[in-house]
This record gives C-alpha cells, structure tokens and sequence, in this order.
C-alpha cells in the first residue's frame, strides 16, 4: 500500500498573543492519501487554516507530529523544508498572489525555474498546463490583464506545474462567480484524476464541498466529522 502523502497526529498548535494563549489546534489528526479530493471545512476559528499551514509545512506544531510522504517535518533544516515546499507541495491561495511583473506564463513557470528544469522543459510543460487549464493565448498577459478567474487559473498551473504530491488550496474560489468557480473546480478535478496530484481545500464554499469525495469538518481545532462521498 502506497505511504499516505500526509499524517497529522494528535497536532496541537498555541499561539501567544501578549499574555493570552489561543489554542489554534487541539488534538488534530488526520491522514490524507495519494489522489484524495479533501475540504476542511468549519466556522471561522475552526483551525482549518493553521492545519492548511501545518499540512505545507509553513509552520509547525506545538505539539504532536506533521509527516509529509512519511517524513516528520520537525526532523527538516529549514533549507530540507524549503526544498520540500517547492518540490512536493504547490499552493494556491484566495488572493491568486501572482508577480504583477511576470507574465502568465512566467508566473507559472517560476516554481521550474527555481528546480533549475531547462528552458525548453518548461515551455513545453508550462504550455500544454496553460492550454488545458483554458489559458491558452493567454500566456504573454500580465496578472492586470486577466480576470480574476484567469488569475486563479494560473495560480493553479504554478501550483500544479512542478509535479507536486500535494496541492494545498486556501479559499481558491472565494473571489470567482460562480460559473468560473465551477469551472475551475472541474479542472482541478480533472488533474487530480489524470495526475493523481492529492488536493487539500479549506473552505466555506457550498460548491467546493459538493465535487469534494472527502469533507473533514473541524470544530474547536479538532476533527470532529469525517466523511466520504460514494
């Protein structure tokens, strides 16, 4: 059997703001394997976004254990889980957080260029993402140029372009109509079939929620209902 792409055990994270502790995670476990369509989901204060952090290693736990392919990050220098972040983990955020400078394509290809993967490689990459994700023609605009769901859409292709085991979503739709929403969610559905990549949303959306196949929710920073679609 494959080794889960991601382990949080009993995970619990506490913040000091001034005198006051505000215990974000309590107790947390979850276990997502390769090629899952997961949503966190649960009210705001839940602590799906401090688990998003936990799960792409942005941070880590107070207590408990965070394994990425069966490596506990607390064991990584901090340049092992700068390396693990940009090779194994794409992340795509509510603010799309594109360079205004870059390009469509340039914004996708930047993640290939940092692994140092030849011109050519990722043209030719970067180009058939572009043209599945809808983009195509596309690629010489800037983040000004396009529509907000044409921005996510290239958030997505960087996140997805060098290859990653996961791809972390905070809030992907939150700022699309809902026709571009669905859109975009079929696409994401559509790699995470033909490229096995394991998507993690946390949300608030119905539509996220409704092609999900797994829904966590999360109440007081701890699992409290976990279920699987068909």
């Amino acid at each position: 059997m494959a080794e889960p792409i991601l382990q949080l055990r009993d995970v619990h994270k506490t913040y000091r703001q001034g005198e006051i502790e505000v215990h974000a995670l309590r107790g947390l476990d979850l276990t997502l394997e390769p090629g899952e369509f997961t949503a966190l989901v649960g009210p705001s204060g839940s602590g799906k976004t401090t688990a998003l952090n936990m799960a792409g290693a942005l941070d880590l736990p107070s207590k408990g254990a965070v394994l990425l392919e069966g490596t506990d990050i607390s064991s990584l220098s901090a340049r092992a889980l700068s390396q693990l972040r940009r090779d194994r983990i794409g992340f795509v955020f509510q603010a799309y957080n594109l360079i205004p400078v870059l390009t469509a394509f340039e914004n996708a290809e930047s993640v290939l260029a940092l692994q140092g993967v030849s011109p050519a490689e990722r043209k030719q990459r970067v180009m058939a993402l572009l043209k599945e994700l809808g983009l195509e023609g596309m690629e010489h605009r800037r983040p000004d140029q396009l529509s907000g769901g044409q921005q996510q859409r290239v958030a997505v292709a960087r996140a997805i372009a060098a290859s990653p085991a996961m791809v972390l979503a905070d809030e992907p739709t939150a700022n699309l109509d809902s026709e571009t929403a669905e859109m975009l969610l079929q696409q994401m559905e559509t790699l995470n079939r033909e490229q096995n990549i394991t998507f993690l949303f946390s949300t608030h959306d119905a539509r996220v929620m409704a092609h999900a196949r797994r829904i966590v929710t999360l109440v007081d920073g701890k699992v409290a209902k976990d279920e699987r679609k068909g």
